[in-house]
């Protein structure tokens, strides 16, 4: 894929870029700085795609079937569908990326693709805010269940959903317009949201913590199958997975390379290994280990006891 230390691929395709595209005479414009994975080839990235397109789609069937068999059982575990519209995001993301290979000329398709890339891993840092939320719930049914504690996540998820929508619009923004100012508002909202979606990702780890910071007398309220702590390092490990991808794109952002000379964490390695495979690895984890089983609770549950 890339060379350490070298002219590597990634260099190659944004020469190509500025060679062999046309500079438009008006928007959309061609970036001029580097991007995480560069320019998508057939050779190199068509089979990397399809691959990550196909372990997408079977996680997007094995968490319907997930769901469809606990709806006829009558046992409502939203997460399941979560992970499936994760899924189909990324089915989207990896489409998006070989028709990029296809027409890569096309900046109306670099723009979509970007936007998927950047939109998807969200319902898996929501998911897991929710798992942590029941942890603490049954660690601490005193306070957790408190309105304000439960409101703080409700609106949490909604500060999510308003910055995707903020970074959605900067990001095509940035694409359509030369005003030096309004790409630096632009690439401020950008550093922004890429941070802010880190600390979402990282979250559930320090409230995980909470269970040994703040004691409480009353038993663990323990919840689905299995062991608590079983449940507790599940969480952990894939919060500590997803910490470290969206750590990474949101680092790399703020140093920022010229189109002609990108890093090493610019190259197709970084970006498929930080991206799809950590997340891959997530949805096939929460199949393996059933967290429909494990983190279920029964519908209506709304207080103290109630685990």
């Amino acid at each position: 894929m890339s060379r350490p230390g070298g002219v590597s691929r990634i260099h190659q395709s944004t020469l190509y870029i500025l060679t062999s595209v046309q500079p438009p005479k008006g928007p959309p414009y061609i970036p001029t700085t580097a991007g995480q994975g560069g320019l998508p080839t057939k050779k190199v990235d068509d089979p990397i795609s399809s691959i990550f397109l196909a372990l997408f789609v079977m996680g997007a069937v094995a968490h319907m079937a997930i769901l469809q068999v606990n709806l006829r059982r009558k046992k409502k575990f939203i997460m399941s569908a979560l992970l499936f519209a994760f899924c189909m995001g990324r089915i989207t993301t990896m489409t998006m990326r070989l028709v990029w290979t296809t027409y890569p000329r096309n900046l109306s398709v670099v723009i979509a693709a970007q936007v998927f890339v950047s939109a998807g891993a969200l319902l898996l840092f929501i998911v897991n805010l929710i798992f942590a939320q029941r942890i603490v719930r049954a660690s601490h049914p005193r306070w957790a269940w408190a309105k304000g504690f439960s409101l703080a996540f409700k609106l949490y998820y909604v500060s999510i959903v308003l910055m995707l929508i903020a970074l959605i619009t900067c990001t095509v923004q940035s694409f359509y317009t030369l005003n030096k100012n309004i790409r630096r508002i632009d690439r401020g909202v950008q550093l922004f949201g890429g941070t802010y979606f880190a600390v979402a990702a990282f979250l559930p780890i320090p409230l995980l913590s909470l269970r040994v910071i703040i004691p409480d007398k009353p038993p663990v309220e323990k919840f689905g199958q299995g062991r608590f702590r079983s449940k507790i390092f599940i969480l952990l490990f894939s919060s500590v997975l997803l910490t470290l991808g969206a750590a990474f794109r949101a680092g790399i952002n703020y140093v920022p390379r010229p189109i002609t000379r990108p890093a090493w964490y610019h190259s197709k390695e970084c970006f498929y290994i930080f991206n799809f495979a950590i997340e891959i690895i997530v949805v096939a984890l929460y199949v393996i280990i059933r967290v429909d089983k494990r983190f279920h609770i029964p519908d209506g549950s709304h207080g103290p006891g109630d685990y």
